[in-house]
């Protein structure tokens, strides 16, 4: 229900675009898919460069309030998540710009080994409102079941 609500939004806010707008909207898509794809083949290097080098985040894994992470924490974290599940992958559902803002519906898939040599496997939505600002995205806020 709120996916359908973040879509909604998205295409009302759309519809009222200027050209300008519009062009900045279909650049900023492009640069959150360049992402995802660093994200997708584990370059984590690239990934974070896709960021503002303070970049702002709201993510359950780091609290309930936004922080803000420099390049080589994004690396960090990413990296400690890519051992964790070397299959990690994201796949997108849904994108949809609007201005500064880019909200991405997507599903992320990995499997793991336990200490005791047990497969576990996970299949999380996620949903995430980015905003970018002179290419770069500055704000990240990603929303799951934690």
């Amino acid at each position: 229900m709120k996916l359908i609500s973040i879509a909604l939004l998205a295409a009302t806010l759309l519809a009222g675009c200027s050209p300008k707008e519009k062009e900045t909207g279909q650049q900023n898509l492009e640069i959150v898919k360049s992402m995802l794809e660093a994200f997708n083949r584990h370059d984590w290097k690239g990934m974070a460069e896709h960021y503002a080098d303070s970049a702002r985040f709201l993510d359950p894994s780091l609290g309930t309030e936004y922080v803000y992470q420099r390049h080589e924490q994004i690396m960090a974290k990413y990296g400690e998540m890519g051992n964790r599940f070397p299959d990690l992958q994201d796949e997108v559902v849904g994108m949809y710009s609007s201005g500064d803002k880019v909200i991405v519906e997507l599903v992320s898939t990995g499997t793991a080994t336990t200490d005791k040599g047990e497969l576990i496997s996970f299949r999380l939505p996620i949903s995430a409102v980015l905003t970018l600002h002179d290419g770069k995205i500055v704000s990240d806020a990603t929303y799951y079941d934690n």
